[in-house]
């Protein structure tokens, strides 16, 4: 896992290939068994794969979303506000671990934030994302990870970079 760690870096242009079935099937798999508070699971999870689709998803946000339109799979992490108080916390790992698996499948990802965020003057992210996808209440839009198959290649953070001041021994 550490080595993973050491090497996944967010990844914003994709090739135009697909991904395989297998590949879809293990993220889902991986993301399914991350763990929520109390066992809750308040998620649901929209794998989309439409190309016109993501291209709507693109425009989600007034800035940062753009590169969604390259990719081809878009997870939208949802979260129901009724089933837990730390909704976004659950979410969150899953999309953590979302990631993680991509990256041990030589996937690229980058998280796009939704909740909190506005597509327009007039619109906010997680309304457009809704409206796109037909999501209704109680649900919320806690971000869009993109995946597809990397057509950048970054270098792992060195461990010199680390602030180790932030992990503080007691």
């Amino acid at each position: 896992m550490l080595e993973l760690m050491r090497r996944r870096r967010s990844i914003r242009k994709f090739k135009k290939e697909q991904i395989a079935q297998t590949a879809i099937d293990a993220l889902k798999e991986a993301v399914l068994r991350a763990p929520s508070s109390r066992g809750s699971k308040p998620w649901t999870f929209y794998f989309v794969q439409d190309a016109g689709v993501i291209e709507k998803l693109s425009f989600s946000k007034d800035s940062g979303s753009a590169f969604l339109k390259d990719a081809t799979l878009a997870v939208v992490v949802c979260g129901d506000e009724t089933v837990s108080d730390v909704w976004i916390e659950d979410c969150s790992i899953a999309a953590t671990i979302v990631h993680l698996t991509a990256a041990s499948l030589n996937l690229g990802s980058c998280w796009i934030q939704i909740r909190n965020r506005r597509q327009s003057a007039d619109v906010n992210s997680e309304d457009y994302v809704k409206n796109i996808l037909g999501i209704g209440s109680p649900f919320r839009i806690l971000a869009i990870v993109a995946i597809g198959l990397p057509d950048e290649f970054k270098d792992g953070r060195p461990y010199e970079s680390l602030d180790y001041g932030k992990a503080i021994a007691l």
